[in-house]
């Protein structure tokens, strides 16, 4: 369920992304903003969205870590270390 989630969300950026895109160069060829202007405008929403998918990434990473913390469930550490001690 949380992988669909998250590709729903990537989904959705991936859709909205190509919306504004296109919204740009229609604006482009109607002469309402320049191509550089244009060009610049998509660097920063690019720049934005990778500091955003950091941001929400790091904040998903501590919930699971949380929930998995609150339901008291085996890590891959703890199995290791569970598995080190039954090969002694």
């Amino acid at each position: 369920m949380l992988k669909e989630l998250i590709y729903s969300g990537l989904g959705a950026a991936v859709i909205v992304r190509q919306k504004v895109e296109d919204e740009i160069k229609t604006l482009e060829k109607k002469g309402k903003i320049k191509k550089s202007d244009a060009k610049e405008f998509l660097k920063t929403l690019e720049k934005k969205g990778k500091i955003e998918d950091k941001r929400i990434k790091k904040q998903i990473k501590s919930l699971i870590k949380e929930v998995i913390n609150e339901l008291d469930l085996a890590t891959k550490k703890d199995l290791k270390k569970l598995k080190e001690e039954l090969k002694k």
